[in-house]
């Protein structure tokens, strides 16, 4: 494994932790080692100190001296710049020298923890050094971390881009969400069920809400948020992979393509929004100051005194196909708000009223099932029962499960699941090119009005509350309202 952008965050964050927890639970290789590149010079000594370092401050479980030993041994580092063809040809020599040393056949594969702005060139360099060239049996793959574009051109030029060097086989699109437990059981919740797939249409569903709330502001990253934004930064990838796997038809088979197939199918269906529709069913937002000296968005380092990027976004989409014909789908996400937390909300239509009209009962809850990503991954199934008593009474009881009680906690960065599926070539929970381009589709007439229309009441809502007014007037247009995360 190469990893591009060795010396920053998300390689000291996640993917070596990550890489720590595969070899704690054996699932390594022993004949698997790591190149960190960068443009920074450092000798293989100072790479694996800096990483110990590293995993020992930011690690919330303690680490095992003996796993980490084993790992650190299989760390090395090769210094350059991202455009320097020189620099690849070290690289070339380096992972030659040390396929033959710990025996790996020949395999690699390159994460680019890398700026956007580096995937294009550094896919041509591997290519132009022969780095990506796969002659059977030995493969050659490429993790791209997102944002994948930043609008369905720039996704669509990237995606050729790279189409000029690797095949689509060995592009993975990572996205963290679905290395995530709860993530990865919807299909097994759903299909492996016979309880629920029954009822998974718009015959029972009234309909779905998806929520991903931060409570931290943009944290130090102004400069990068302020050029993306909510709606780049959160719905076009993680909302719409979660959108795709609940509503996606039943695969016929867990092949990669026979998943990414069905995803797709349920992208296409998203229906793009008019203008008009944009006015009354997009809803943006912007975190002003708040109690107990949370600072405004303009306030945060990086930040114009005047911008007009979004830092939250709700959204009413539908579905156009039969299983899902009217019934809404809506989400949320946003930053400053009251709890870190991203679920998943199905609401059952509601039952008749007819054999309660003469009782005591003013109104009869609806049933939800509630399935959560984070911060405490779970499901729960919420629905009506009688109070004990002489009279007829209704109220909510609520069957909870928590992964952490039922299964025992094991640390994970979301990563673990992803690096191991791409080590086997298994591509089922990466983005293929026509779903990266479907989601940008989507997104596209709210950014083009959003961007033609600047917002002039921002700041609209108060750091540490749920989102602007008008967020809650789009539900209760609808009759409906928000599920609040239960966090």
């Amino acid at each position: 494994m190469t990893i591009f952008g060795a010396s920053g965050d998300l390689t000291k964050r996640k993917l070596i932790p990550a890489l720590y927890n595969l070899e704690r639970e054996g699932l390594l290789s022993p004949d698997f080692a790591v190149i960190g590149f960068a443009r920074r010079e450092m000798s293989d000594d100072a790479f694996r100190k800096k990483m110990a370092a590293d995993i020992t401050d930011l690690s919330s479980h303690p680490v095992d001296p003996e796993v980490w030993k084993r790992l650190e041994a299989r760390l090395y580092y090769c210094c350059g710049e991202f455009g320097d063809p020189a620099a690849y040809q070290r690289l070339k020599s380096r992972i030659d020298e040390l396929g033959e040393k710990h025996g790996a056949h020949g395999n690699a594969f390159f994460y680019l923890a890398t700026s956007p702005s580096f995937f294009s060139g550094i896919v041509e360099q591997l290519g132009a050094c022969g780095l990506s060239d796969e002659r059977h049996p030995v493969w050659r793959r490429v993790i791209i971390e997102k944002p994948f574009g930043r609008d369905y051109e720039s996704a669509r030029r990237l995606n050729q881009e790279l189409g000029k060097t690797l095949t689509e086989h060995q592009i993975y699109r990572i996205d963290h969400y679905l290395g995530k437990e709860t993530v990865q059981n919807i299909m097994v919740f759903r299909f492996a069920n016979g309880i629920f797939e029954p009822l998974w249409n718009h015959r029972y569903i009234d309909h779905v809400q998806i929520t991903v709330a931060e409570s931290l502001g943009v944290e130090g990253r102004g400069g990068y948020y302020d050029r993306a934004g909510a709606m780049r930064d959160m719905v076009p990838n993680h909302i719409f992979q979660l959108i795709s796997l609940i509503t996606m038809e039943p695969p016929i088979s867990f092949d990669a393509d026979a998943v990414r197939d069905e995803q797709a199918k349920a992208l296409r269906s998203l229906q793009p929004m008019s203008n008009q529709e944009v006015l009354s069913q997009a809803i943006r937002g912007q975190y002003g100051p708040g109690p107990d000296g949370l600072t405004g968005y303009r306030q945060e380092p990086g930040v114009p005194p005047d911008s007009h990027t979004e830092t939250y976004v709700a959204m009413k989409l539908t579905l156009d196909n039969w299983r899902w014909a009217g019934v809404p789908i809506y989400l949320r996400t946003g930053k400053r708000l009251p709890v870190r937390g991203t679920e998943i909300v199905i609401q059952f239509s509601k039952a008749p009223f007819t054999l309660f009209r003469h009782t005591d009962v003013e109104r009869l809850p609806p049933s939800r099932l509630v399935l959560r990503l984070q911060p405490d991954e779970g499901i729960s199934l919420s629905f009506g029962a009688k109070v004990p008593g002489a009279v007829v009474s209704l109220d909510e009881v609520h069957m909870d499960f928590k992964y952490a009680d039922y299964f025992g906690r094991k640390p994970s960065t979301g990563y673990e699941r992803l690096l191991y599926d791409c080590m086997l070539g298994d591509a089922t929970l990466f983005q293929r090119a026509d779903m990266t381009e479907s989601s940008w589709q989507i997104v596209a007439p709210v950014l083009d009005l959003w961007n033609a229309l600047p917002a002039r009441e921002f700041p609209n809502y108060e750091a540490g509350s749920w989102g602007p007014q008008s967020a809650e007037d789009l539900l209760a247009r609808d009759g409906r309202q928000w599920v609040r995360c239960k966090v």
